[in-house]
């Protein structure tokens, strides 16, 4: 399986973060991506940039070192509401938003309250993918948010680092069955890295065997092609990027 698009990292920006989005470009191009979308944390998360960074991602050249680049946003579920840490002012400067719970933002609560907020930020239809599931902090009603997601065309994120063992212990079980039940109701799946460092970028050496175990199919791995992820970026209601014409 080729991935050529890592859809979750970081750059300084993020305050816990090592690299800049130069240094992130050019380790893509070593390591054969097409596109990166750069995903710094939405201003709630304690060290975050402030809501003018990602208004102002506009200025970013859509290439660098060659690699397509995607504005985005690791946006933060903020309450049961689904509401994020994005004005609606600011998400139409960006091509992604991943939701995602963070300790920091949303203390961790009852399986209810995690699946009702879920529920809600995908009905709201203000992010394109959910983040790092697995966290067992977290736990929720797999059938019925995947379930939502499909029917929203929101993507499910399998997160390299979750699967480590090192960050979110306890995730490597959860990931596993949330990828065996999105495979059932056929949901789509992103690929992302989540580094905070450049040489973690496309690094998906955990991701790919989670993928082949339960032989997803590559229509439903939105990174598998660049034009399988920009059209499921018009898929929902965006706009076509002119300068990627080429990579529809």
């Amino acid at each position: 399986m080729e991935l050529v698009i890592d859809t979750h990292t970081h750059t300084l920006a993020s305050g816990h973060a090592y690299s800049t989005i130069i240094e992130n470009a050019a380790a893509s191009k070593h390591k054969g991506l097409a596109l990166l979308c750069t995903t710094d944390h939405a201003p709630s998360m304690p060290g975050a940039p402030h809501e003018w960074f990602f208004s102002n991602s506009r200025v970013l050249p859509r290439f660098i070192h060659d690699i397509g680049i995607l504005r985005g946003c690791e946006s933060n579920i903020m309450n049961v509401d689904g509401n994020i840490d994005l004005l609606a002012v600011t998400t139409p400067y960006l091509d992604w938003v991943i939701g995602s719970f963070h300790e920091p933002v949303f203390p961790p609560s009852s399986k209810q309250e995690h699946t009702q907020a879920l529920l809600n930020v995908i009905k709201s239809g203000r992010v394109d993918a959910l983040g790092h599931l697995g966290n067992p902090r977290y736990a929720f009603d797999i059938q019925s948010v995947l379930l939502c997601a499909k029917e929203h065309n929101v993507a499910i994120e399998v997160n390299n680092t979750s699967l480590t063992g090192i960050a979110r212990v306890g995730s490597d079980i959860i990931c596993d069955k949330i990828v065996e039940v999105g495979k059932e109701i056929g949901v789509y799946f992103t690929t992302g890295s989540d580094a905070h460092f450049c040489d973690d970028i496309a690094k998906f050496d955990h991701v790919i065997p989670l993928l082949e175990k339960h032989q997803i199919p590559e229509d439903k791995i939105i990174t598998t092609s660049t034009s399988r992820f920009l059209n499921f970026l018009q898929l929902r209601g965006r706009q076509a990027i002119p300068e990627f014409e080429h990579l529809y």
